[in-house]
Protein backbone atom coordinates (compact mmCIF):
# COMPACT_ATOMS: atom_id res chain seq x y z
CA UNK A 1 0.00 0.00 0.00
CA UNK A 2 1.33 3.66 -0.63
CA UNK A 3 0.42 7.43 -0.85
CA UNK A 4 1.53 9.33 -4.13
CA UNK A 5 1.61 13.01 -3.98
CA UNK A 6 1.98 15.63 -6.65
CA UNK A 7 1.32 19.52 -6.76
CA UNK A 8 -2.09 20.50 -8.80
CA UNK A 9 -2.40 24.45 -8.25
CA UNK A 10 -2.47 27.07 -5.78
CA UNK A 11 -5.59 28.90 -4.24
CA UNK A 12 -5.46 32.13 -1.94
CA UNK A 13 -1.59 31.25 -0.88
CA UNK A 14 -1.87 28.18 -0.48
CA UNK A 15 -0.24 24.79 -1.83
CA UNK A 16 -2.76 22.33 -3.46
CA UNK A 17 -1.94 19.20 -3.81
CA UNK A 18 -3.35 15.95 -4.13
CA UNK A 19 -3.04 12.39 -3.11
CA UNK A 20 -4.00 9.21 -4.02
CA UNK A 21 -4.41 6.19 -1.76
CA UNK A 22 -3.34 2.74 -3.60
CA UNK A 23 -4.50 -0.61 -1.75
CA UNK A 24 -2.54 -3.65 -2.59
CA UNK A 25 -5.15 -4.93 -5.48
CA UNK A 26 -4.40 -1.65 -6.68
CA UNK A 27 -7.78 0.62 -6.17
CA UNK A 28 -6.80 3.89 -5.85
CA UNK A 29 -8.70 6.88 -4.18
CA UNK A 30 -7.08 10.41 -4.92
CA UNK A 31 -8.26 13.88 -2.95
CA UNK A 32 -7.52 17.07 -2.76
CA UNK A 33 -6.33 19.13 0.61
CA UNK A 34 -8.83 21.67 -1.00
CA UNK A 35 -12.24 21.03 0.40
CA UNK A 36 -11.12 17.30 0.69
CA UNK A 37 -12.48 16.68 -2.37
CA UNK A 38 -12.54 13.16 -3.86
CA UNK A 39 -11.19 12.99 -7.68
CA UNK A 40 -11.18 10.25 -8.81
CA UNK A 41 -11.74 6.58 -7.26
CA UNK A 42 -10.26 3.75 -9.69
CA UNK A 43 -11.88 0.12 -8.94
CA UNK A 44 -12.07 -2.84 -11.45
CA UNK A 45 -15.29 -4.43 -13.32
CA UNK A 46 -16.21 -8.03 -14.05
CA UNK A 47 -13.32 -8.48 -16.13
CA UNK A 48 -10.66 -6.78 -13.56
CA UNK A 49 -10.31 -3.46 -16.01
CA UNK A 50 -9.52 -0.26 -13.70
CA UNK A 51 -12.11 2.68 -14.62
CA UNK A 52 -12.87 5.94 -12.44
CA UNK A 53 -16.59 5.80 -10.73
CA UNK A 54 -16.63 9.25 -9.66
CA UNK A 55 -17.18 12.31 -11.24
CA UNK A 56 -14.32 14.91 -11.07
CA UNK A 57 -11.88 17.54 -13.38
CA UNK A 58 -8.82 16.27 -14.41
CA UNK A 59 -7.25 20.58 -14.04
CA UNK A 60 -7.77 21.91 -9.96
CA UNK A 61 -8.82 25.30 -11.41
CA UNK A 62 -11.96 23.98 -12.80
CA UNK A 63 -13.18 22.91 -9.03
CA UNK A 64 -13.02 26.84 -8.59
CA UNK A 65 -15.25 27.68 -11.36
CA UNK A 66 -17.22 24.93 -12.66
CA UNK A 67 -17.82 22.12 -9.72
CA UNK A 68 -21.25 21.22 -8.23
CA UNK A 69 -19.34 19.99 -4.84
CA UNK A 70 -17.72 17.01 -6.88
CA UNK A 71 -16.30 15.07 -4.53
CA UNK A 72 -16.07 18.07 -1.49
CA UNK A 73 -17.08 17.37 2.23
CA UNK A 74 -19.85 20.05 2.60
CA UNK A 75 -20.46 21.58 6.13
CA UNK A 76 -20.73 22.62 8.85
CA UNK A 77 -24.20 21.90 7.52
CA UNK A 78 -24.97 19.67 4.29
CA UNK A 79 -28.70 20.85 2.82
CA UNK A 80 -30.23 23.81 2.82
CA UNK A 81 -31.28 26.03 6.03
CA UNK A 82 -33.95 28.07 4.57
CA UNK A 83 -34.10 31.62 5.05
CA UNK A 84 -30.47 31.37 5.97
CA UNK A 85 -31.14 31.92 9.10
CA UNK A 86 -32.02 29.61 12.56
CA UNK A 87 -32.24 30.50 16.47
CA UNK A 88 -30.52 28.87 19.16
CA UNK A 89 -31.02 29.48 22.83
CA UNK A 90 -33.02 32.25 21.56
CA UNK A 91 -30.14 34.12 19.82
CA UNK A 92 -30.83 34.11 16.11
CA UNK A 93 -27.97 33.84 13.89
CA UNK A 94 -28.33 35.18 10.19
CA UNK A 95 -25.91 33.12 7.39
CA UNK A 96 -24.55 33.64 4.32
CA UNK A 97 -27.23 33.16 1.40
CA UNK A 98 -25.47 31.59 -1.24
CA UNK A 99 -28.98 29.82 -2.82
CA UNK A 100 -30.61 33.20 -2.04
CA UNK A 101 -33.01 33.70 -0.16
CA UNK A 102 -31.62 30.20 1.58
CA UNK A 103 -28.19 28.75 2.83
CA UNK A 104 -27.09 25.92 1.07
CA UNK A 105 -24.14 23.18 1.80
CA UNK A 106 -22.28 25.88 4.13
CA UNK A 107 -22.22 28.86 2.22
CA UNK A 108 -20.07 31.11 0.06
CA UNK A 109 -17.24 29.66 1.91
CA UNK A 110 -18.20 25.98 2.95
CA UNK A 111 -15.33 23.50 4.01
CA UNK A 112 -15.44 22.44 0.20
CA UNK A 113 -13.40 25.59 -0.19
CA UNK A 114 -10.72 26.07 2.00
CA UNK A 115 -7.68 24.34 2.07
CA UNK A 116 -7.05 21.02 5.25
CA UNK A 117 -4.07 20.74 6.78
CA UNK A 118 -3.25 17.54 6.22
CA UNK A 119 -1.14 14.43 8.05
CA UNK A 120 -0.89 11.09 6.34
CA UNK A 121 -1.69 7.61 8.20
CA UNK A 122 0.38 4.44 6.49
CA UNK A 123 -0.21 1.40 8.73
CA UNK A 124 0.01 -2.57 7.70
CA UNK A 125 -3.49 -2.84 6.07
CA UNK A 126 -4.49 0.57 5.57
CA UNK A 127 -3.72 3.92 4.00
CA UNK A 128 -5.02 7.35 4.80
CA UNK A 129 -5.23 10.65 5.31
CA UNK A 130 -6.30 12.89 8.29
CA UNK A 131 -7.76 16.96 7.36
CA UNK A 132 -8.10 19.22 9.47
CA UNK A 133 -9.76 22.44 9.19
CA UNK A 134 -10.51 25.03 12.38
CA UNK A 135 -13.83 26.63 11.25
CA UNK A 136 -13.98 29.92 13.13
CA UNK A 137 -16.28 31.47 15.31
CA UNK A 138 -18.67 33.61 12.95
CA UNK A 139 -17.43 31.98 9.63
CA UNK A 140 -20.66 32.03 7.29
CA UNK A 141 -22.53 33.23 10.49
CA UNK A 142 -22.37 30.18 12.24
CA UNK A 143 -21.53 30.78 16.21
CA UNK A 144 -18.61 28.51 17.40
CA UNK A 145 -14.90 28.07 16.46
CA UNK A 146 -15.50 24.65 15.60
CA UNK A 147 -12.57 21.84 15.11
CA UNK A 148 -13.09 19.83 12.33
CA UNK A 149 -11.05 16.86 12.00
CA UNK A 150 -12.21 14.18 8.47
CA UNK A 151 -10.30 10.91 7.96
CA UNK A 152 -9.84 9.09 4.62
CA UNK A 153 -8.86 5.38 4.88
CA UNK A 154 -8.42 3.06 2.24
CA UNK A 155 -7.98 -0.76 3.26
CA UNK A 156 -7.25 -3.76 1.35
CA UNK A 157 -10.85 -5.00 1.35
CA UNK A 158 -11.78 -2.49 -1.32
CA UNK A 159 -13.07 -0.16 1.43
CA UNK A 160 -13.19 3.58 1.91
CA UNK A 161 -13.89 4.62 4.93
CA UNK A 162 -14.55 8.79 5.72
CA UNK A 163 -15.26 9.42 9.30
CA UNK A 164 -15.90 12.87 10.90
CA UNK A 165 -15.02 14.61 13.81
CA UNK A 166 -15.45 17.90 15.42
CA UNK A 167 -15.82 19.89 18.79
CA UNK A 168 -17.24 23.48 19.33
CA UNK A 169 -16.47 25.82 21.50
CA UNK A 170 -20.17 27.44 21.34
CA UNK A 171 -23.54 25.70 20.70
CA UNK A 172 -23.50 25.16 16.91
CA UNK A 173 -25.05 23.33 13.93
CA UNK A 174 -23.09 20.61 12.51
CA UNK A 175 -24.14 18.24 9.61
CA UNK A 176 -21.64 16.86 7.62
CA UNK A 177 -21.59 14.68 4.37
CA UNK A 178 -19.35 14.17 0.86
CA UNK A 179 -20.52 15.17 -1.84
CA UNK A 180 -19.24 12.88 -4.39
CA UNK A 181 -21.02 11.85 -7.57
CA UNK A 182 -21.02 7.79 -8.72
CA UNK A 183 -20.97 5.90 -11.76
CA UNK A 184 -19.94 2.57 -11.84
CA UNK A 185 -19.85 2.26 -15.10
CA UNK A 186 -16.79 3.35 -15.28
CA UNK A 187 -15.11 6.29 -16.99
CA UNK A 188 -18.09 8.03 -17.97
CA UNK A 189 -19.18 5.54 -20.38
CA UNK A 190 -23.11 5.97 -19.64
CA UNK A 191 -25.41 7.66 -17.43
CA UNK A 192 -26.79 6.56 -14.05
CA UNK A 193 -30.40 6.07 -15.03
CA UNK A 194 -29.74 1.95 -15.42
CA UNK A 195 -28.14 1.86 -12.43
CA UNK A 196 -29.94 -0.08 -9.31
CA UNK A 197 -30.40 1.49 -6.06
CA UNK A 198 -31.31 -0.75 -3.14
CA UNK A 199 -32.18 0.32 0.66
CA UNK A 200 -33.99 -0.66 3.61
CA UNK A 201 -35.62 2.70 4.02
CA UNK A 202 -39.93 3.05 4.67
CA UNK A 203 -40.23 6.88 4.81
CA UNK A 204 -38.81 9.96 2.91
CA UNK A 205 -39.07 13.53 3.23
CA UNK A 206 -41.51 15.94 1.33
CA UNK A 207 -39.75 18.36 0.04
CA UNK A 208 -41.19 21.85 -0.82
CA UNK A 209 -41.20 24.01 -3.91
CA UNK A 210 -38.04 25.53 -2.30
CA UNK A 211 -36.51 21.70 -2.29
CA UNK A 212 -36.29 21.94 1.86
CA UNK A 213 -37.83 19.93 3.95
CA UNK A 214 -41.83 20.51 4.98
CA UNK A 215 -41.69 18.51 7.26
CA UNK A 216 -44.01 15.96 6.55
CA UNK A 217 -42.55 12.14 6.61
CA UNK A 218 -44.05 10.50 3.85
CA UNK A 219 -44.18 6.33 3.64
CA UNK A 220 -42.39 5.03 0.54
CA UNK A 221 -44.17 1.96 -0.17
CA UNK A 222 -45.82 2.03 -3.81
CA UNK A 223 -44.01 4.50 -4.61
CA UNK A 224 -41.03 5.72 -6.92
CA UNK A 225 -38.81 5.89 -3.05
CA UNK A 226 -39.74 2.78 -1.92
CA UNK A 227 -35.98 0.86 -2.84
CA UNK A 228 -36.49 -1.65 -0.32
CA UNK A 229 -35.90 -4.59 -3.16
CA UNK A 230 -33.66 -2.52 -5.27
CA UNK A 231 -35.29 -0.18 -8.32
CA UNK A 232 -33.67 1.39 -11.12
CA UNK A 233 -32.93 5.81 -10.80
CA UNK A 234 -34.73 6.04 -14.26
CA UNK A 235 -38.35 5.25 -12.80
CA UNK A 236 -37.83 8.18 -10.30
CA UNK A 237 -36.35 10.33 -13.41
CA UNK A 238 -39.26 9.05 -15.94
CA UNK A 239 -41.68 9.23 -13.07
CA UNK A 240 -44.81 11.82 -12.78
CA UNK A 241 -44.94 11.61 -8.67
CA UNK A 242 -44.79 15.19 -8.00
CA UNK A 243 -42.48 15.14 -5.68
CA UNK A 244 -39.67 13.42 -8.55
CA UNK A 245 -41.20 15.97 -10.90
CA UNK A 246 -40.25 18.48 -8.54
CA UNK A 247 -37.02 18.28 -8.29
CA UNK A 248 -36.28 18.16 -12.23
CA UNK A 249 -37.54 14.95 -12.96
CA UNK A 250 -35.30 12.10 -10.54
CA UNK A 251 -34.12 12.27 -6.86
CA UNK A 252 -32.88 14.98 -4.84
CA UNK A 253 -34.50 13.81 -1.15
CA UNK A 254 -34.08 12.93 2.16
CA UNK A 255 -34.38 8.71 2.29
CA UNK A 256 -34.83 7.71 6.06
CA UNK A 257 -33.36 4.62 6.83
CA UNK A 258 -35.97 2.02 9.01
CA UNK A 259 -33.94 1.26 11.73
CA UNK A 260 -31.15 3.30 13.46
CA UNK A 261 -27.74 2.57 13.78
CA UNK A 262 -25.98 1.08 10.96
CA UNK A 263 -27.77 1.54 7.58
CA UNK A 264 -27.00 0.02 4.19
CA UNK A 265 -27.11 0.99 0.92
CA UNK A 266 -26.10 -0.92 -2.22
CA UNK A 267 -25.58 0.61 -5.71
CA UNK A 268 -24.64 -0.88 -8.55
CA UNK A 269 -24.69 -1.23 -12.42
CA UNK A 270 -25.07 -4.58 -13.56
CA UNK A 271 -23.25 -4.09 -17.37
CA UNK A 272 -19.60 -3.37 -15.44
CA UNK A 273 -20.66 -5.54 -13.57
CA UNK A 274 -19.78 -3.14 -10.10
CA UNK A 275 -21.36 -3.02 -6.68
CA UNK A 276 -20.71 -0.20 -4.27
CA UNK A 277 -21.99 -1.02 -0.69
CA UNK A 278 -22.60 1.66 1.76
CA UNK A 279 -22.87 1.38 5.56
CA UNK A 280 -23.50 4.25 7.77
CA UNK A 281 -24.44 5.67 11.47
CA UNK A 282 -26.43 8.58 10.05
CA UNK A 283 -30.13 8.41 9.72
CA UNK A 284 -30.97 9.51 6.21
CA UNK A 285 -29.28 9.48 2.62
CA UNK A 286 -29.88 12.23 0.27
CA UNK A 287 -30.18 10.36 -3.18
CA UNK A 288 -29.56 13.02 -5.79
CA UNK A 289 -29.45 11.89 -9.36
CA UNK A 290 -27.95 15.09 -11.18
CA UNK A 291 -30.99 16.48 -12.35
CA UNK A 292 -29.58 20.11 -12.98
CA UNK A 293 -26.00 18.78 -14.21
CA UNK A 294 -26.03 19.89 -17.69
CA UNK A 295 -23.83 22.74 -18.47
CA UNK A 296 -21.30 24.08 -21.23
CA UNK A 297 -18.66 21.99 -19.69
CA UNK A 298 -16.91 18.96 -19.49
CA UNK A 299 -16.09 16.63 -17.16
CA UNK A 300 -12.99 14.37 -17.96
CA UNK A 301 -13.65 15.04 -21.33
CA UNK A 302 -17.34 13.95 -21.21
CA UNK A 303 -19.99 16.73 -22.09
CA UNK A 304 -21.70 17.65 -18.24
CA UNK A 305 -25.30 16.43 -18.59
CA UNK A 306 -28.01 15.91 -16.60
CA UNK A 307 -28.03 11.55 -14.61
CA UNK A 308 -24.43 11.69 -15.46
CA UNK A 309 -23.58 10.74 -11.51
CA UNK A 310 -25.78 9.96 -8.58
CA UNK A 311 -25.11 10.86 -5.08
CA UNK A 312 -25.44 8.86 -1.65
CA UNK A 313 -25.09 11.99 0.95
CA UNK A 314 -25.39 10.07 4.58
CA UNK A 315 -26.18 12.48 6.61
CA UNK A 316 -28.50 14.04 9.05
CA UNK A 317 -32.16 15.39 8.00
CA UNK A 318 -31.47 18.45 6.28
CA UNK A 319 -32.76 21.75 7.90
CA UNK A 320 -33.26 19.72 11.01
CA UNK A 321 -32.89 23.07 13.24
CA UNK A 322 -36.05 24.65 11.97
CA UNK A 323 -38.00 21.11 12.34
CA UNK A 324 -38.39 19.95 16.00
CA UNK A 325 -39.33 16.21 15.47
CA UNK A 326 -36.50 15.69 13.20
CA UNK A 327 -33.46 14.34 14.92
CA UNK A 328 -31.24 17.25 16.15
CA UNK A 329 -27.89 18.66 14.31
CA UNK A 330 -27.04 21.07 17.20
CA UNK A 331 -23.69 20.44 19.17
CA UNK A 332 -23.17 21.45 22.59
CA UNK A 333 -19.40 22.36 23.85
CA UNK A 334 -19.75 19.44 25.81
CA UNK A 335 -20.04 16.99 23.32
CA UNK A 336 -18.44 15.80 20.16
CA UNK A 337 -19.83 15.53 16.89
CA UNK A 338 -18.80 11.83 15.13
CA UNK A 339 -19.82 10.44 11.80
CA UNK A 340 -18.28 7.39 9.90
CA UNK A 341 -19.41 6.25 6.53
CA UNK A 342 -17.98 2.85 4.90
CA UNK A 343 -18.00 2.47 1.10
CA UNK A 344 -17.33 -0.92 -0.12
CA UNK A 345 -16.69 -1.99 -3.85
CA UNK A 346 -16.91 -5.37 -5.50
CA UNK A 347 -17.84 -6.33 -8.87
CA UNK A 348 -21.11 -8.48 -8.16
CA UNK A 349 -24.65 -7.01 -9.67
CA UNK A 350 -27.71 -6.91 -7.72
CA UNK A 351 -30.64 -7.72 -9.82
CA UNK A 352 -33.81 -5.94 -9.38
Amino acid sequence: MEILERWVGQYQDEMVREYSLVNDSGMTVSCLNFGCVITKILVPDRQGKFENVVLGFDEFEDYLDLSPYFGAVVGRVAGRIQEARFELDGKEYKLAENEPPNHLHGGKKGFNSVVWNTEKIVEENQVGLRFFYLSPDGEEGYPGNLETTVTYVLNNKNELIISYHGKTDKKTLVNLTNHSYFNLSGNLKKDCADHILRLDSDRFLELGADLIPTGRVLPSRNTPFDFKHGRRLSSGIQSSHPQNVLVGKGYDHPLVFTIEGENTVMLSDEESGRSLLVTTDQPCVVVYTSNFLEGPYSISGVRARNYLGVCLETQGFPDAVHQPEFPTVILDPEDLYYSTTKYRFFSKTVGV
